[in-house]
């Protein structure tokens, strides 16, 4: 019996977006279902009654919460092609440790860029370089987080780069001319057809985000 697959997603989603690129990367069939994150649909709230958010891996009818989570999940069952986390305990460790940093740090300050004004903006833009310049300093001279290949650390932070304009336009600042190992490392990510197809467009996410900034009152 083939397996059923359905991801409840949302096209703006860094989150969701991790999850487009593992099932790329792993050539796995699956439906796309656009969830209204205003408006939760009944299915969403039933496969995830905790937290109630996307994305949402449904296999065989049974739901998978939390992009990492998912990641890992679809690296564990469909193990035949393109590992993403390392074998070796040690390195696998490594990588989820790293992946959490993006987790827990990214996301809220690059959220500052487009959310805040004045002297909030201000510390969130020297944050938001802080955090970057210590990704770098993991990077490297490597091609990839892991190293060679593309793997769970680059997973978890390419899906920020297609919010990277809204975070230079709102936020006012230039990334590369800060941080040119990561958008050199982005560009380089970005060669890989299963990435490219799965990220969304830099200028549809910006004018979406400055459609929220006039719902928040922020324009």
């Amino acid at each position: 019996m083939a397996d059923e697959v359905v991801l409840l997603d949302f096209w703006l989603s860094m989150f969701g977006m991790r999850v487009r690129i593992a099932l790329a990367e792993k050539g796995i069939k699956y439906e796309y279902q656009e969830q209204d994150i205003f408006n939760k649909s009944p299915l969403l709230l039933e496969m995830n009654p905790i937290h109630k958010k996307i994305p949402v891996l449904i296999h065989n009818g049974k739901p998978v919460c939390e992009s990492l989570i998912i990641v890992q999940y679809i690296d564990e069952v469909w193990n035949d092609k393109s590992p993403l986390l390392p074998s070796d305990p040690y390195q696998r460790a490594h990588a989820r440790f790293w992946a959490d940093f993006v987790d827990k740090k990214v996301y809220e300050v690059s959220r500052k860029l487009w959310t805040t004004k004045g002297e909030e903006l201000e510390v969130g833009k020297k944050e938001f370089f802080e955090i970057f310049k210590i990704l770098e300093g993991e990077l490297g001279g490597k091609p990839y987080f892991g190293g060679e290949t593309f793997g769970f650390v680059d997973l978890s932070l390419i899906t920020f780069y297609s919010w990277f304009h809204v975070y230079e336009v709102f936020g006012n600042i230039n990334i590369e001319a800060e941080c040119p190992k990561i958008i050199a490392w982005a560009k380089r990510c970005l060669q890989k057809e299963t990435l490219a197809n799965s990220l969304a467009d830099q200028k549809k996410v910006y004018e979406a985000v400055g459609q929220l900034r006039k719902i928040r009152g922020l324009e």
